[in-house]
């Protein structure tokens, strides 16, 4: 399974690609406002409003076997705790050798803005190298499954 941390991914149409490749099942969580994909593969999940109720959803069900497609560092911890292979939108993989540092990078980026209310931005504008990159992680993250499953 494929679960996706939708409201605000920007690989959806990649997810939908490569899955349908690999014969994955897809569920798109979100709070609402997308539309279904015809894709009988996708399964949109629209939580209730409010802040991390598509976090929660995801955190509860995934595990081992699992790729969460998230740009959310919380979430993404309690996945790569649960077993579940976590990607990034720009393909970088969050595994239980990394997701300590990144956690505590998000924290110290976050104390930072909050103590500069001048520093303030979101970084790197996504680019068709990062598609690029996601697109490739995500191949490999399916492939590995396949190779691990009995």
């Amino acid at each position: 399974m494929i679960y996706v941390d939708a409201d605000a991914c920007p690989v959806k149409a990649e997810v939908e690609r490569v899955a349908d490749r690999h014969k994955a099942q897809v569920r798109m969580v979100a709070n609402g406002g997308l539309r279904p994909s015809p894709n009988p593969r996708i399964e949109m999940v629209y939580v209730a409003e409010g802040p991390d109720e598509a976090d929660k959803w995801i955190a509860e069900r995934a595990g081992t076997g699992d790729v969460v497609i998230t740009g959310d560092i919380p979430l993404a911890a309690k996945c790569v705790e649960a077993g579940a292979r976590v990607l990034r939108h720009n393909g970088e993989a969050l595994t239980p050798a990394n997701i300590g540092n990144v956690l505590a990078t998000r924290d110290l980026m976050s104390d930072l803005r909050a103590a500069d209310p001048f520093r303030q931005g979101g970084g790197a504008a996504f680019s068709k190298a990062d598609r690029s990159r996601f697109l490739d992680a995500l191949e490999r993250a399916l492939a590995a499954i396949a190779r691990e499953a009995p």
